[in-house]
């Protein structure tokens, strides 16, 4: 059986499960090597209440968490992994009251460091809010 993260992200959304369930992440798509969180505005994540802009600390774990799902997905399994590394280049901010789509890929995987790059958008990805590139690190 391969990693599902749709079903994964549907287990945690229906349990409470982590940070990203807390702050509202859901799954969008993904394909072989890919994975695409969506991020719905909402009230309690405005960081400029004057300009009604989500804070940049909720974007960065959607991208987080959609890099680290890619990784599973392009493994074909779950399997423990660290954060080593997640560079966020914060383009601008998210359109007011608009969702915020992740997607993270996973381009290559060695005996123990993936690599990851990823974009959020609010709706047009060639006007991305953020740019990413990381690494993680397995714990097996």
């Amino acid at each position: 059986m391969s990693f599902d993260p749709a079903r994964f992200m549907d287990y945690a959304s229906r349990h409470g499960a982590g940070h990203g369930a807390a702050i509202g992440i859901v799954y969008h798509d993904h394909g072989p090597d890919w994975t695409e969180l969506a991020l719905p505005w909402r009230e309690e994540l405005v960081g400029m209440p004057e300009g009604q802009i989500l804070a940049s600390g909720p974007i960065v774990s959607l991208m987080d968490m959609a890099t680290s799902l890619a990784v599973w997905t392009k493994l074909g399994a779950f399997r423990p992994q660290a954060t080593l590394d997640l560079r966020v280049d914060y383009l601008r901010p998210a359109a007011p009251g608009r969702t915020v789509i992740g997607r993270g890929s996973c381009y290559r995987i060695t005996r123990s460091i993936a690599f990851v790059r990823g974009i959020a958008h609010d709706g047009d990805p060639d006007d991305p809010v953020a740019n990413v590139t990381g690494t993680f690190i397995g714990t097996e």
